[in-house]
């Protein structure tokens, strides 16, 4: 999947449930689910199991998807092409000294 499907994806769901959350309130949502995925992390690297590690892999993978959607109904909403500005910034990065 490209980014381009995954902003796609953003724009139907918000267009699906008629959400219309300014910038400033996505971002609120955008933050809180960085959290969200900072105590699956968190939940991960203190599970003791295999059942509680693939649990809180699950958990984790479902709280990324909430970033990454959140993050593209941000650019969405701003109108930022999320791939364009991908290929640009790697292509500044291929030649930046770290």
């Amino acid at each position: 999947m490209r980014i381009a499907d995954i902003q796609e994806h953003a724009r139907q769901l918000r267009a699906a449930h008629g959400w219309q959350q300014s910038p400033e309130v996505r971002l609120v949502y955008l933050m809180t689910e960085v959290g969200e995925v900072s105590s699956e992390a968190l939940r991960l690297s203190e599970a003791r199991t295999e059942e509680e590690r693939q649990q809180a892999r699950e958990a984790l993978g479902m709280e990324i998807y909430d970033v990454v959607w959140n993050l593209c109904d941000l650019a969405n909403i701003l109108e930022v092409d999320l791939e364009a500005a991908f290929e640009k910034k790697a292509a500044q990065n291929r030649d930046r000294l770290w």
